[in-house]
């Protein structure tokens, strides 16, 4: 066997975007995979026969990553192969490109061309389509000029890539770019005339649709100058083209929306006990009448962090008059169904992760992460739960693995969660470095699923511990609250964990490192503010200082409020106080800081700040700022990137862990 390498997670598979086909015999998915020499992925359309299980790659993918069945031996995909129109769209006219391939023949031609960014399509019947795409209320409309006015309008469209207009906040959005006056808005769209019939209007933003015969249902979050955190929700008749208000925005944040029996189910959060984390509850809209339908005390996503998926999946779908959506229990996330009786049922195995789903007759098909394994496709018939791929077998023929071991410690009057991973080339009576490694969110939680850094420390000779504190995913909106604490009840789990680790395992205690992104960055840098037990940090996409953060991120101004309790006019010891920065004259634990350019949820600032005060109180540290990376740097970002993150990381641990 190998050890495993930081560079194999090029090797990877990763998939996404499960659908059927009209007459039931296929499932189609994505297969993603990192392509190192030209720095990007390739995403390729697989389909699976159900009746032999057999499966194959049907076409390649723009980057759009786009798909849908037409009928039942078609299927559309995005294409970016149109030279022509992307010299176009380069110059500021925006084109969304389709192909039709045959899966017959498996002959390709050009299907569709919709002058519009595309984000989203259904299809209704090939003839009609239901589509999001940006509408930008600062854009210069080029479509269709000609002449002296396209050239007077190219200028404009030069002119205006040199500066930005902000009036309204958020200004940016991580993955996004500066996002002022843009919004994603809803449109009909007809192949045979080409007629773009705009359904929501030009300041809301549509975040959520579906689609039922001959109806929408969507929800909407209007806005002009400071976007609130509610949304609305409407419904449009295709044929009468009327829209009908069902849900005002001023109360709740809507989760999702669907159709349900006779009327619609949607997920509810009022804000009012939890704040903005609150788990939803599940509601009805039926003759204008909004009504409790169930109470919930989870959350309804899924929350099991891995550093190898990539792609989009849906959490809901509705079938033969239920709804079944995707919900994170303990530390897996499992697949649910609720009927109209409000009779919830788990269909899953309750381990593991559920990454995406579709229905087919008396089967569920779903991409999940179990057994340590990376993604595979799984079918659940008669209740017997069955793995119908082997995308990623190689992994486990030829790489040396560490399994996960449970270990649990009461902190704060509850049992928190936990697992120790040995390294690999483990020898009784031997001591051994370690890596405490914390999660996001922070309502998220890690599980004894694969990932991938985890077990590249593994096999280096580490001792990896991690576990879920207060604050995280699974366990009820108590547990998940610490609005207000941040930095108190979860360090005390944090540090009462590793008490627990060290007690139980043979490690070095001069010799333990601690990292962590996002939350995980700001619980790391709290930590070497408050102890110098660790001989040294990596902060990741972190958070250093809630008055800066509060002003620039994309979040900033709700997320913070709500989160801490407090704004910089209110009570603003509160929010200095839960900030790392306050104590980092304290610091003496050397820390490498890992940010991306284009962070918007965790801004560069955050990290240049922590940084700068280290250096200014001598402690040994080095920042490496990614161009053109995001938040997403350690799941999604350039696969270069990725390798270059995860050695930065690695070497930093093998100088002062070894």
């Amino acid at each position: 066997m190998e050890s495993l390498k930081i560079e194999d997670f090029l090797d990877y598979n990763y998939l996404s975007e499960l659908n059927i086909s009209p007459d039931g015999k296929y499932v189609s998915f994505l297969q993603h995979r990192a392509n190192y020499d030209e720095n990007n992925y390739s995403s390729n359309i697989y389909i699976l026969n159900r009746e032999s299980e057999e499966y194959c790659k049907l076409t390649e993918l723009s980057d759009k990553k786009q798909y849908m069945w037409i009928d039942e031996k078609s299927i559309v995909f995005s294409s970016n192969k149109d030279r022509e129109l992307q010299l176009r769209s380069d110059e500021g006219e925006s084109w969304s490109c389709y192909q039709i391939i045959d899966l017959e023949s498996k002959k390709v031609e050009e299907y569709m061309r919709i002058p519009l960014e595309v984000t989203s399509i259904k299809n209704i019947d090939g003839e009609n389509f239901i589509l999001t795409a940006q509408y930008n209320n600062y854009g210069v409309e080029l479509n269709g000029a000609v002449g002296d006015e396209r050239i007077k309008k190219l200028e404009e469209i030069r002119e205006s890539k040199n500066y930005e207009i902000i009036d309204e906040i958020p200004f940016w959005g991580n993955g996004k770019g500066f996002t002022n006056k843009k919004r994603n808005r809803l449109y009909m769209y007809n192949r045979l005339s080409g007629e773009i019939y705009p359904i929501s209007d030009r300041i809301s933003n549509v975040n959520y649709y579906s689609y039922r015969d001959g109806k929408i249902v969507y929800t909407v979050n209007r806005f002009t100058n400071k976007q609130e955190q509610r949304e609305g929700i409407y419904s449009f008749d295709i044929s009468t083209k009327s829209e009908e208000l069902l849900l005002a925005s001023e109360e709740f944040r809507v989760n999702f929306v669907e159709f349900f029996n006779d009327g619609i189910i949607c997920g509810l959060n009022d804000t009012k006990d939890y704040g903005l984390n609150q788990n939803p509850k599940f509601y009805t809209i039926k003759d204008g009448e909004l009504k409790l339908f169930k109470e919930n005390d989870s959350s309804l996503s899924n929350s099991v962090g891995s550093d190898c998926r990539y792609g989009n999946n849906r959490n809901f779908r509705e079938n033969s008059g239920k709804l079944y959506y995707v919900t994170t229990i303990l530390h897996s996330s499992v697949l649910r169904s609720l009927d109209e009786m409000g009779v919830e049922r788990t269909i899953s195995s309750a381990d593991g992760s559920v990454d995406g789903f579709i229905l087919a007759d008396q089967e569920v098909y779903f991409i999940g992460m179990k057994d340590l394994r990376l993604q595979e496709i799984y079918s659940i018939k008669n209740g017997v739960e069955k793995r119908v791929t082997d995308f990623n077998e190689k992994i486990y023929e030829n790489k040396e693995l560490s399994r996960p071991e449970k270990l649990s410690v009461v902190s704060n009057g509850v049992e928190i969660e936990g697992w120790v991973i040995k390294p690999t080339n483990y020898e009784e009576g031997k001591m051994y470095p370690a890596i405490l490694d914390i999660h996001g969110g922070p309502k998220t939680v890690y599980g004894d699923i694969f990932y991938h850094e985890m077990q590249v420390w593994a096999n280096l000779g580490y001792f990896v511990f991690f576990c879920n504190p207060h604050g995280g995913d699974g366990r009820g909106n108590e547990f998940a609250d610490i609005r207000g604490k941040y930095g108190t009840i979860d360090y005390e789990d944090l540090m009462n964990f590793t008490d627990k680790v060290t007690n139980s395992y043979p490690i070095i205690e001069r010799k333990i490192g601690v990292t962590g992104g996002s939350y995980g960055g700001y619980m790391t840098n709290w930590i070497i503010g408050h102890t110098n037990r660790f001989a040294c940090a990596v902060s990741q996409r972190s958070i250093s200082n809630w008055f800066s953060k509060f002003g620039t991120t994309d979040i900033g101004y709700y997320f913070n409020v709500d989160q801490n309790m407090s704004s910089p006019w209110k009570n603003p010891e509160k929010l200095w106080w839960h900030s790392p920065l306050k104590y980092a004259n304290r610091v003496v634990t050397p820390t490498l800081f890992i940010h991306s350019e284009e962070d918007y949820r965790c801004w560069l600032a955050e990290g240049l700040q922590m940084f700068t005060a280290l250096k200014y109180h001598g402690v040994q540290s080095r920042l490496c700022m990614f161009k053109g990376e995001n938040h997403e740097l350690s799941r999604s970002g350039k696969p270069k990137n990725r390798v270059k993150r995860l050695q930065e990381i690695t070497k930093w641990f093998e100088e002062f862990l070894k």
